[in-house]
């Protein structure tokens, strides 16, 4: 089971920025400078949590901890992922409200109060829906592609799951730690908890340091985990491809037998037959790496391994020892 870190015995903030950082040297100082300035008139905190950087992103973290007293480090032990990461944030955070955002500076922090209104007007969960996108064409058509497909595979009403400036009720994010899932998507997972969720539109900023992480195989390679994590879809269309396919093969197979004895033996469709078999074969291939991967799903779930694990939380407030946690 999570459990909550608990920083200071006295009054909780009332909002909770998390934001996962791996490698963002060139830009963290530029954004913990803006989340001071946009929230100045709340009591907040900023929970930065450093997801196995290799750069001199701890150092500088370190050092706006040192500075700032809204500031809290979560280190992890190691690179485990953005969502693991969140999840660990959210296991330390003590807002009412939680905003997520990403450490690039793309999703602009003045928005922040707008998600905040949103939640302090009844909703669970605020999504965001990026306008004017500042991406590469093919990222966005990826991106785009795997948004269509994994609203029709799991039902829920989003349009952008790869945005992540969100807000989040303290009712969401406890029920997100308490699932404790091998393998979630925060966004998705929040909006199927949520009992009155809403989504704004927001701007969207041109990255000025560094390059993303989010290659279009490894966008694509997400969309495939949220939809088999989310559903039993895929499967099912799998498998109602099987049935069609062999439906087809044995009237196939019914043409070539009367063929067979109208126009006795003949080899000229042996290059097309080849081409079908090919094709049965794939789609064979590709039920068996489904099967596969939700096979690997169960697997992770019966181990129960910690899917994060946080090894310092440091503020102003707290230093506290190594501590295992489990991601949702």
């Amino acid at each position: 089971m999570t459990q909550q870190v608990d920083l200071d015995a006295g009054r909780p903030p009332e909002v909770s920025i998390v934001v996962p950082v791996f490698n963002e040297e060139a830009s963290v100082e530029h954004l913990v400078d803006a989340l001071l300035r946009v929230l100045s008139g709340e009591n907040f905190e900023v929970v930065l949590v450093n997801d196995g950087s290799t750069d001199r992103t701890a150092t500088l973290l370190l050092e706006l901890a040192r500075v700032h007293p809204q500031v809290v480090i979560v280190e992890l032990s190691r690179n485990f992922g953005q969502h693991p990461a969140v999840v660990a944030g959210f296991s330390v955070a003590r807002g009412r409200f939680l905003v997520t955002l990403d450490a690039d500076l793309q999703n602009p922090p003045e928005e922040i109060p707008r998600l905040l209104a949103a939640l302090r007007s009844g909703h669970d969960v605020v999504g965001s829906v990026r306008q004017n996108r500042r991406d590469p064409w093919m990222r966005k058509q990826i991106s785009s592609l795997v948004n269509r497909v994994t609203t029709a595979s799991i039902g829920v009403g989003m349009r952008d799951y790869g945005c992540m400036l969100r807000g989040y009720s303290r009712d969401v994010v406890e029920e997100i730690l308490e699932l404790s899932e091998q393998a979630a998507f925060v966004p998705a997972l929040a909006m199927m908890l949520a009992t009155n969720p809403v989504e704004i539109e927001v701007q969207h900023s041109e990255r000025e340091e560094g390059a993303s992480r989010y290659s279009p195989l490894r966008l694509m390679r997400l969309g495939f985990d949220l939809i088999t994590g989310f559903s039993l879809l895929p499967i099912q269309l799998v498998s109602l491809a099987g049935l069609l396919i062999a439906l087809a093969g044995a009237a196939l197979s019914a043409l070539l037998f009367a063929r067979r004895i109208v126009l006795g033996p003949e080899s000229e469709g042996l290059f097309t037959l080849f081409a079908i078999l090919f094709a049965f074969m794939g789609v064979l291939l590709f039920a068996v790496g489904l099967v596969g991967e939700y096979v690997g799903r169960i697997y992770a779930e019966v181990r129960r391994r910690p899917t994060y694990r946080i090894r310092e939380v440091i503020s102003q407030s707290a230093v506290l020892p190594e501590t295992d946690h489990e991601e949702q």
